[in-house]
């Protein structure tokens, strides 16, 4: 899995490099914890059949 995931980052308002934080399995998928580098702003995704993001709510 990667360690950096390219996003746009709502409070910096750019597209940045986010770092993975944490990463785990649960019973939906893989969940993975990012993190914006410059205001650590951070989301989290679980990666399934269909992708859940909190980057998105």
């Amino acid at each position: 899995m990667a360690t950096e995931l390219d996003h746009h980052c709502p409070n910096c308002e750019a597209e940045r490099a986010f770092y993975r934080t944490a990463a785990m399995n649960v019973h939906l998928g893989l969940k993975t914890k990012w993190s914006c580098p410059d205001c650590e702003y951070g989301f989290i995704r679980i990666a399934a059949d269909d992708d859940i993001s909190t980057a998105t709510a």
